[in-house]
């Protein structure tokens, strides 16, 4: 079953773009990652997909409601957290996550608690004094409180320290665990390969590859580093060179005997081929607007 799916989905701002004909499915239990740099589009979709701006044209559904008719309906079920994290000056915290339980009329003190006790967040302060990471905090206890059906994070770690980073996502893998839907919305690629299992990367408002990960991340390319030379062989195929003292790095994607014939000439004294890591595949993908 789909959770989220939309269908040429557009918005405009005036002239401007936001997001273009965008047909995306996201399937219930997934952990699904939204991949691009800022300004490609993510917040305009999410945004859009929340009803919190209404859409240009195309359609969007999720829980299978249509997400302008069924607003409400279609928010008691999710967990959302913006990119940016602001409340009401002169709250505490505590006040704060009690008022966002109340808007949803449930009790979810006992979630709260835990999800407090494990972010070591200070209840007591007044929002304003909270810097960005406890304030990111209290915007992921307020999303996760409700045990929502489906969570919608927007750059969700960013202002959050490591240590911080790997306890939210800790949270979100168990969540998932019991079936939670997540749909992550990043920049970051390594959040994306750790803990998604397929991604959508968005270009210009324009999705440009949907796939698995694991397909997502396949390339011919080799990331080939040679010590011995600070240049790479002018004679192949190379991209993504970084020259140093006594090595250099390079993406090759050529034959593979024509990469030996040409080392074998030159004074290497040790050689490494690797696969890429995400994100050097990403920028390719965005070079070439989806052809690897």
């Amino acid at each position: 079953m789909s959770i989220i799916e939309t269908k040429k989905l557009t918005k405009y701002y005036g002239k401007s773009r936001g997001i273009t004909e965008l047909d995306l499915s996201v399937e219930e239990g997934e952990f699904f990652g939204f991949i691009g740099p800022n300004g490609a589009g993510k917040s305009t979709t999410i945004r859009t997909l929340l009803g919190l701006i209404y859409p240009t044209s195309g359609e969007a559904r999720i829980f299978g409601k249509d997400i302008v008719s069924n607003r409400t309906e279609i928010l008691a079920d999710i967990g959302y957290m913006p990119s940016e994290a602001t409340f009401y000056n002169g709250m505490k915290v505590k006040e704060v996550i009690s008022l966002s339980a109340k808007m949803r009329k449930k009790d979810c003190s006992a979630e709260a608690d835990r999800l407090c006790e494990r972010l070591s967040l200070d209840r007591e302060k007044r929002v304003e004094e909270l810097s960005l990471g406890n304030r990111k905090k209290v915007s992921v206890v307020c999303a996760l409180q409700h045990n929502p059906k489906l969570c919608i994070l927007d750059e969700p770690t960013s202002g959050l320290d490591p240590l911080m980073q790997k306890e939210f996502f800790d949270i979100l893998r168990e969540r998932h665990s019991e079936g939670t839907t997540i749909f992550l919305s990043s920049h970051v690629l390594s959040e994306i390969q750790k803990n998604c299992s397929r991604a959508a990367i968005i270009k210009e408002g324009k999705i440009i590859a949907l796939d698995s990960v694991e397909n997502l991340s396949k390339t011919s390319a080799r990331r080939v580093v040679l010590h011995g030379v600070n240049k790479a062989p002018e004679s192949l195929p190379v991209k993504s060179v970084e020259e140093s003292t006594d090595s250099v790095s390079f993406l090759y994607s050529g034959n593979i005997k024509d990469l030996l014939g040409t080392v074998n000439k030159l004074p290497v004294y040790d050689m490494t081929i690797t696969e890429p890591e995400l994100e050097e595949i990403f920028m390719h993908y965005y070079e070439k607007g989806g052809e690897k």
